[in-house]
């Protein structure tokens, strides 16, 4: 690599510490030195724009881009954005470690998030080989979560029933496994199949592994409605009783019935972190949430997986029950709230026949059809096997900015790469970060939010060689003009690169250069070092 200097640069370098001026030289894909302006050479020299600041790579702490990162490893969303790492295995569903048989149900159950290509090569099967696929070329890095759900479907199957024994031993060892393997930590989809049936004492058996290990927990909690500070205190309790290190994923107080609510649940934070538990948590800076339709059903009637799920929807009598818990009783799929049809807008389908509804709600839909909004709903799911994107319409903004200054918060853009219309959160999570509610609202001083999309999350990851601009450290950085840096992905066109990134590098290399991708493949997955005196 040739050596580069980044030269009279501001640096904010990732701690929270005020700017400083001087000049950073990268080479051999590392941060070799750091000096006061205009007292180093390299063989190229960049002299940045006035005003441009370096700063480094961001950290994803909530990335939906399992199968994107191998189908388009360029992964222009999110690398010009200037995010350098992801976390990858999110909400307890995942592709390693699999066999043949909960790959097939997992291609189709999470197709909604990841789609489900045909052309890919799905040649790994344990956490190891999946990291190693990783590193056959990437743009940026990417950590990965043990995925829980994954696990209780290798081991218990799609049923709605408790774990044996001798059922939670193996899924300790699998969890074991994959952590030795590199995994960072384990995550949970508490309102998704199968990983919801866990009870608590399955989840503490699991989360006992990940202490053991280091690693953290990263549940989807079973509620982010009704019961949504119940479903907090939950896994808050699993943290005090286990040990395991806690990080709430997309930590937000949605809905109706919560709004106002996020100091309620901030104390609860507060509480356990004075007490010594290790909790963090990420949230994205946008009111709308994004899920698939089929997250939706009640966990009743997804059980046994899609098949079972599509003949309950074409019986009369368990369709009728389905429509009595969406419409009246609330739905768990559905955070214990009936199903407001109006904050509920197509994002993308699979079926090309439906591509007209793409960005209409579901009352759109039903009025235009003349038909109750359940039945659309019924038809929409029937129709595209379970693949429809949706957004969800249910945020606060008091609650976004309230969760967003806490001390332990870092940013996740919990983005779903597929569908015509995704969640703008996709291409902008990063820069409206620092473009709105930096530079227009306020709500952090600059250095302060760059502490939290980077260095606080990379000692999260316990990455010790990323996350900072320190000498020694990984060349993950991202040069932009805090004036200019702008989130321009909208809901209606969501599809937009963001403005003030100019340059953005991973390992040393440039991914973006002046705005622009340069199809380089630095990235390579992050192992967590979790040598064991035990064996499981």
């Amino acid at each position: 690599m040739t050596e580069l200097l980044f030269r009279d640069i501001d640096i904010v370098d990732g701690t929270g510490a005020p700017r400083f001026r001087g000049d950073v030289l990268i080479d051999r894909g590392r941060i070799a030195k750091i000096s006061g302006p205009r007292t180093l050479t390299a063989a190229r020299i960049l002299d940045a724009a006035p005003g441009s600041v370096l700063a480094p790579g961001f950290i994803d702490m909530h990335a939906h881009s399992d199968l994107h990162l191998l189908t388009e490893p360029g992964h222009f969303p999110k690398i010009s954005q200037g995010i350098t790492t992801e976390v990858l295995g999110q909400d307890g569903l995942s592709y390693a470690p699999i066999d043949d048989a909960a790959l097939a149900v997992l291609r189709r159950q999470i197709a909604g998030w990841n789609g489900n290509p045909a052309n890919l090569e799905f040649s790994w099967r344990s956490v190891a080989e999946y990291l190693e696929r990783l590193d056959q070329g990437i743009t940026p890095n990417a950590a990965y979560l043990v995925p829980q759900g994954t696990l209780r479907l290798l081991v218990v199957g799609s049923a709605q029933r408790a774990a044996t024994v001798a059922e939670i031993r193996r899924m300790r060892e699998l969890l074991a496994q994959g952590l030795r393997e590199g995994a960072v930590g384990m995550s949970s989809g508490l309102t998704y199949t199968p990983g919801m049936y866990a009870d608590t004492s399955e989840l503490a058996a699991l989360c006992e592994v990940v202490a053991d290990f280091g690693g953290f927990y990263a549940p989807h909690t079973r509620s982010y409605g009704a019961g949504a500070l119940e479903a907090y205190a939950e896994m808050i309790e699993l943290a005090r009783n286990t040990g395991c290190a806690l990080h709430l994923t997309h930590a937000t107080m949605n809905f109706g019935v919560n709004r106002g609510r996020a100091p309620e649940f901030l104390a609860l934070v507060d509480a356990a972190r004075a007490e010594g538990c290790d909790i963090t948590l990420d949230t994205y800076p946008y009111l709308p949430g994004a899920t698939t339709l089929s997250a939706l059903l009640p966990s009743w009637a997804m059980s046994g997986g899609p098949d079972a799920a599509l003949a309950r929807i074409d019986d009369p009598a368990l369709r009728a029950r389905i429509a009595l818990d969406v419409d009246v009783n609330g739905s768990d799929g559905c955070h214990g709230v009936t199903v407001e049809w109006e904050t509920i807008q197509i994002s993308g389908v699979a079926n090309e026949e439906l591509d007209r509804y793409v960005g209409k709600t579901i009352d759109q839909i039903a009025a235009e059809s003349s038909v109750a909004p359940v039945a659309v709903f019924f038809d929409l799911l029937r129709r595209d096997l379970f693949a429809t994107t949706i957004l969800q319409h249910v945020g606060h903004e008091e609650n976004v900015r309230a969760i967003m200054v806490h001390p332990g918060h870092m940013g996740g853009s919990d983005a779903l790469l597929v569908g015509d219309r995704p969640h703008p959160r996709v291409w902008g999570t990063f820069p409206r970060y620092l473009g709105h509610y930096v530079r227009e609202l306020g709500v952090f001083e600059l250095e302060d939010c760059v502490h939290h999309l980077t260095g606080r999350p990379a000692a999260r990851l316990r990455l010790s060689d990323r996350g900072l601009v320190f000498t020694g450290y990984a060349a993950d950085l991202v040069l932009f003009d805090p004036a200019a840096i702008t989130d321009t992905a909208t809901f209606d066109n969501p599809k937009q690169q963001a403005r003030g990134i100019q340059h953005v590098l991973v390992n040393g290399e440039f991914a973006i250069e002046n705005g622009a991708p340069t199809g380089a493949l630095a990235g390579r997955a992050l192992r967590m070092d979790a040598a064991r005196k035990e064996t499981y």
